[in-house]
């Protein structure tokens, strides 16, 4: 019997990106509006994607199907 392939998360996929170097990328939360209340800096950063932590990195590779 073949073995089955695992499927990826279609909701992951949309979160988050692998980069060249294994690296998991994703985007920051509380940006999205109420942006008045919060500071120019603060916008600025939360433009920039951050990289994940290693322990969940990991679960995330998994969901995505590339480890």
């Amino acid at each position: 019997m073949a073995k089955l392939k695992k499927k990826t998360k279609s909701a992951v996929t949309k979160r988050f990106k692998i980069t060249k170097t294994g690296k998991v990328m994703h985007g920051h939360q509380f940006g999205g509006h109420l942006k008045l209340g919060k500071s120019k800096r603060r916008l600025r950063r939360l433009k920039e994607p951050a990289q994940l932590n290693a322990t969940f990195a990991k679960k995330i590779k998994q969901m995505m199907g590339a480890a």
